[in-house]
């Protein structure tokens, strides 16, 4: 009885060391001060390491659980540019593995995507991130996959152009593309600022097929979209395009094909097929200007 009672003296205190090493209950801490919960065993050991491919199904929100973004990314894993770099989050974890992590949300937007925090985040507080691990590829045996699949459809070019065609004609599309291929057609006029390298925007954006399914829709998510303009990586090449020829309080439908949009291998998801020309509703909702030096390339669309 004495020997428990002894054990139970050295583990009370214990017990209240490690349950303070985190604040967050259930929640583990790494040296970076990433909180981590692992929520689902997979059968491999082999944890994601820097160069690695993994596709994952991942989720954002608020540290109250609610959610901004969701859905299946394919991901190029980099060593980690700061302490607690949501990169750290993918090396933890192996295939079929998922986690709930608790970061720092200022870090995220302003370091990872180079843009400010959104405004329903406040300036103090962590966000969470949810990573579902799919699969995880090497980058030899990516490019090797990805090059079979060109190979089998190196003929869809050429049908994309057909069907390109055939929905400007049904639809009575009488205006030119640009140079790019792009087609603007306005739907409602805007009166404010031009979009200019560096200046922040936010905008609404609705993404489909030409036979009008939707894709993405940040109406749908009623999450404005929110980025800094002329910043690498954040939306495609036919979209920059596009918000670089609007002014603020416009409304615009934008025909994108393929070369300027999602290409020869389709999006990250999976979503959008290769060769697969796409309709993006879009509406300036915003322009904040950003700094504007002389010699800046202010708008290479006008």
């Amino acid at each position: 009885m004495i020997k428990k009672i002894l054990w139970l003296i050295i583990l009370i205190p214990c017990i209240i060391s490690c349950d303070s090493f985190s604040k967050y209950s259930g929640f583990s801490k790494t040296k970076t001060d990433i909180y981590y919960q692992l929520i689902k065993f997979g059968e491999s050991s082999v944890k994601a390491k820097p160069g690695d491919y993994i596709t994952v199904d991942i989720a954002y929100t608020t540290v109250n659980d609610s959610v901004f973004f969701e859905g299946r990314r394919k991901i190029q894993i980099t060593n980690p540019k700061f302490p607690g770099a949501i990169d750290e989050c993918f090396l933890m974890l192996a295939e079929e593995e998922k986690a709930i992590f608790i970061i720092s949300a200022i870090d995220f937007f302003n370091k990872t995507l180079d843009t400010s925090l959104p405004d329903f985040i406040n300036v103090d507080d962590p966000m969470k991130v949810i990573v579902d691990v799919i699969d995880i590829q090497t980058e030899e045996e990516y490019i090797m996959d990805k090059e079979a699949f060109l190979h089998w459809i190196e003929d869809f070019g050429d049908y994309e152009k057909v069907i390109l065609r055939q929905y400007v004609e049904q639809k009575k599309i009488d205006i030119e593309p640009t140079e790019s291929g792009l087609f603007h057609i306005v739907l409602n006029e805007g009166i404010g600022e031009k979009v200019y390298v560096g200046d922040t925007v936010i905008v609404h954006f609705e993404g489909r097929f030409f036979n009008g399914k939707f894709f993405d829709s940040t109406k749908r998510r009623n999450s404005p979209f929110q980025f800094v303009y002329g910043r690498k990586w954040q939306i495609i090449e036919g979209l920059e395009e596009a918000i670089g020829r609007m002014v603020e309080g416009e409304k615009a439908l934008f025909i994108i094909p393929s070369k300027i949009a999602f290409g020869e291998s389709g999006s990250s998801t999976g979503i959008i097929p290769p060769y697969t020309s796409t309709l993006f509703e879009v509406e300036l909702l915003e322009v904040k200007p950003g700094p504007r030096e002389k010699d800046m390339d202010l708008n290479k669309y006008d």
